[in-house]
């Protein structure tokens, strides 16, 4: 579910998995590589320090296209496992010059052996681009419940 104010974007999506491996999902490389980004779209390079102030850089492309890249990054503002993530958001256009800067807030709440997972982004400058990352997110958020269906059907993280 997701909820478009003015210039924020909040989705909420429940996961079959415990609250230590949803956070785990944005916590380490490997798993956030195998979610990350739209549908059609694949993470070819995930750089993290996941510690507050820590940087945090990633690439992806078009699953068809080798030579077209769209990077992204920021700096993390808050760590706190397995309950919060704040960190900075923004393009890089052309890569290595940061366009405008959102801040994300993501929230793992365990609702028994699931987790409610409550993921805030803001400020956007235009509605238009609110909605396109709500479309982005949504997606990678399909892909994400996907991969922890793999991850807890294999028994332990990639």
């Amino acid at each position: 579910m997701a909820e478009a104010a003015g210039h924020e974007l909040t989705i909420r999506r429940v996961f079959d998995a415990p609250q230590d491996l949803v956070f785990q999902m944005w916590a380490d490389p490997r798993n956030l590589g195998a979610w990350w980004g739209p549908r059609g779209f694949v993470a070819v390079a995930v750089d993290m320090d996941v510690a507050p102030g820590g940087s945090w850089r990633t690439c992806i492309r078009p699953q068809d296209d080798d030579a077209t890249e769209y990077w992204c990054s920021g700096r993390y503002q808050e760590v706190s496992p397995p309950d919060r993530l704040v960190f900075t958001f923004a393009w890089e256009q052309p890569p290595g010059t940061r366009g405008h800067e959102t801040v994300v807030t993501v929230t793992f709440a365990a609702v028994g052996d699931r987790t409610e997972m409550v993921f805030h982004q803001t400020p956007f400058e235009t509605t238009e681009d609110r909605d396109e990352h709500e479309s982005g997110w949504a997606e990678a958020f399909d892909d994400l419940t996907l991969h922890l269906t793999d991850v807890m059907w294999e028994g332990e993280p990639t």
